[in-house]
């Protein structure tokens, strides 16, 4: 290994910012805070959008974008991404790959450097509906990643998951468990915002993410509608145009009908998520199958003061059993939902305790020193 490499760290990941999903914006956070810490961090992730730079700097961050040949599923095509890596990760100390992640396994076995993986979760494509060749693609594309993972997590020197929970319930647990470190994702908090998305003196709820099959969030719309409560409201906001393996935003939308209590407000930007949280009495977050490891924005939503009902899934559940500050029900269950939002609205949990719990316990300090400690011992 060079003794005087470029980088102190190399991360690869499929999607990087501007993308939004919990992985990116995980990558984005680890390489962001530990930049500000004085480490030299370069990314090396898929050119997603033609339009953006082939090599830039972002917030003390090298980013090396590869270009794409094409996108299958919730994957890119693009011999490019592993070239690169490969460069990148032979001028650092260490590497640290974020799975899923297709080309992992290729990149663990090749690696000159000592690798730490990052497992977010098991890849999920829908496999029992739809066109029979985008069925076959999806099988295949799920088994090679798997294998891909599995690879990867057996040649790397510390295997980083969100939470024990979730590693024991995942497909890869046999390769995970060696090399495990729990450490949660960094979630920064928000600022105090004002309440500029309320729409009548009722009960706000609020959901946040891309809207996509596992999310599902047509289960929160009929929980709600089931609520007798002309005031309510149900804010949907998320990105439902531009999202790896495709949007269910037509479903959703039958199952809203032509009720005035649901509002669809698209991808929501970073400016205005402040006031969007500032809007709520409830979160939720009804993700339906284990592709939801933990939950970035129900964290977020609890440090904003917005208690959260979530789906009782592996790793997800953690954060409502350690804060104490919301619900957990079972998933796709519309009347648990239902009577969980109830309960919330009737009877509300202390804010001021349920947002210092979850502070507490999920500051991004915290989570990058534990990071810090696991990539300094493994690039020594």
């Amino acid at each position: 290994m060079d003794e005087h490499p470029d980088h102190d760290l190399c991360l690869v990941l499929t999607y990087y910012s501007p993308y939004v999903s919990g992985l990116t914006n995980v990558a984005r956070d680890l390489a962001e805070g530990l930049a500000a810490r004085g480490w030299r961090v370069c990314v090396v992730a898929s050119k997603h959008d033609p339009a953006l730079p082939t090599h830039e700097v972002v917030n003390g961050v090298q980013v090396v974008r590869a270009p794409v040949l094409a996108k299958v599923g919730k994957g890119t095509i693009g011999l490019n991404l592993t070239r690169l890596a490969l460069r990148e990760m032979a001028r650092s100390r260490v590497a640290n790959l974020h799975l899923p992640l297709v080309e992992a396994g290729l990149l663990a076995r090749l690696s000159p450097v000592p690798v730490v993986s990052t497992y977010h979760c098991d890849v999920s494509l829908p496999t029992g509906d739809g066109p029979l060749t985008r069925r076959l693609v999806n099988a295949a594309q799920h088994r090679a990643i798997d294998l891909s993972s599995r690879v990867a997590l057996r040649r790397s020197a510390s295997v980083v998951v969100s939470s024990e929970d979730y590693a024991r319930h995942s497909r890869l647990w046999p390769a995970i468990r060696g090399g495990m470190v729990a450490v949660p994702p960094p979630c920064p908090p928000r600022r105090a915002g004002r309440p500029s998305f309320r729409r009548t003196g009722g009960f706000h709820v609020g959901f946040l993410g891309r809207i996509v099959e596992e999310k599902g969030v047509e289960h929160l719309v009929d929980a709600f509608l089931a609520l007798d409560d002309p005031d309510a409201r149900l804010l949907v906001g998320g990105d439902y145009v531009d999202v790896a393996g495709g949007s269910v935003v037509e479903r959703v939308r039958r199952h809203i009908g032509d009720d005035p209590r649901v509002e669809m407000l698209g991808f929501v930007p970073e400016e205005d998520l402040d006031d969007f949280y500032a809007s709520l009495d409830v979160f939720a977050l009804p993700s339906v199958n284990a592709f939801e490891a933990f939950g970035i924005v129900q964290v977020v939503a609890m440090m904003a003061g917005v208690p959260a009902v979530v789906s009782d899934l592996p790793g997800v559940r953690t954060v409502v059993h350690n804060t104490g500050f919301g619900a957990v029900v079972s998933p796709r269950d519309v009347p648990g939902l239902t009577s969980a939002l109830a309960r919330l609205r009737d009877d509300p949990p202390d804010v001021a305790e349920g947002a210092a719990s979850a502070a507490s316990l999920y500051s991004v300090d915290a989570v990058l020193d534990a990071y810090e400690a696991v990539l300094a011992k493994t690039g020594q």
